[in-house]
């Protein structure tokens, strides 16, 4: 199993997230031959800047405070697009929202635990999650194209049975 779990739940140094984050989009672009223009890092830095997922609108809005101007919604559209595709994020379809993805380069199901108090997000890969579903749609006779798994419920820091 991967997780980032631990991490966007806990205290910890978020900007490493970030820091993380972007150097990780630098080598994937460079590996596909494509371009990380300004608006497109600049999209991933706002979806990276908390664990919590962001709407398209919510990062129109957000845009002119880092860029200094209004981002139309079709370029935001197009660099949330060109960042899907490269699996930099992941959209949370129930929220219709995006987060970052922590281990681009790596094939992983997309099994996200939301909490429903702060609305913090955290991917979770499990391998023989991934396995039985592989199992249950062959076995269907059901070509599996994607899958999303959303988990909600209390994260580290909103559940108070749970040990800090």
């Amino acid at each position: 199993m991967i997780s980032n779990a631990r991490s966007a739940y806990q205290v910890h140094d978020h900007q490493r997230c970030i820091d993380a984050a972007l150097n990780r989009a630098r080598q994937c672009c460079a590996a596909a031959n494509a371009r990380l223009t300004p608006i497109r890092e600049t999209v991933l830095l706002l979806i990276w800047k908390s664990h919590k997922p962001l709407g398209a609108y919510s990062i129109v809005e957000q845009l002119p405070a880092l860029t200094g101007k209004r981002i139309q919604p079709p370029s935001v559209y197009r660099a949330i697009e060109f960042l899907l595709e490269l699996r930099l994020i992941h959209r949370i379809p129930s929220l219709n929202a995006f987060i970052g993805c922590p281990f681009p380069g790596s094939e992983h199901s997309d099994v996200f635990m939301v909490c429903r108090q702060c609305g913090s997000a955290a991917e979770v890969s499990a391998d023989n999650l991934n396995q039985l579903i592989a199992e249950t749609t062959h076995k269907a006779g059901f070509q599996l194209e994607s899958q999303t798994v959303e988990v909600s419920g209390l994260c580290l820091a909103c559940n108070p049975e749970t040990p800090h």
